[in-house]
């Protein structure tokens, strides 16, 4: 397996367009065209592959929490295919792991706080539940608590 620095250094030659940055932790930024990474971290080669494949699908937002669920798994399909053509082992489990905790943000999202239907999603932060008729908005909630607000219907 080749070295974090040897990858990086690969990297930046072949992705000339795309800074990389060490950083706390891992992430895309389309605003500034760089990938933050973390040597340190556990699977730090195959994380780092998994935000260039964001900037190579030029993965910028979305309005739906579905669009970004997809939008992470097509940076994973990518980063496998990017790990055999440097020689990473990439973990499906790890994938799979990273994943699970998009969906599982979305399913928490989703649940409706009155009756724990599962709601549909009316806007980037507004759910309906088709059970009860419930409204209620959440917070983007990614690198935070998941917090949801009653709608206040008009007077």
């Amino acid at each position: 397996m080749r070295s974090m620095s040897s990858l990086i250094h690969k990297l930046k030659t072949e992705h000339s367009t795309i800074t990389f940055l060490e950083s706390e932790h891992f992430s895309w930024s389309p605003v500034t065209r760089t990938v933050h990474y973390n040597p340190a971290k556990p699977h730090a080669s195959e994380l780092l592959l998994h935000e260039l494949s964001h900037a190579l699908l030029d993965h910028t937002e979305y309005s739906r929490d579905i669009q970004l669920v997809a939008m992470e798994t097509a940076a994973w399909q990518k980063a496998k295919e990017l790990a055999e053509s440097y020689s990473i082992r990439l973990s499906e489990d790890v994938a799979e792991d990273h994943l699970d905790t998009y969906r599982d943000w979305m399913h928490a999202r989703s649940t409706c706080p009155e009756c724990t239907a599962n709601g549909y999603q009316t806007s980037a932060n507004g759910y309906t539940c088709p059970a009860c008729t419930h409204e209620w908005r959440v917070n983007e909630a990614r690198v935070c608590g998941l917090k949801r607000y009653k709608v206040k219907t008009p007077l």
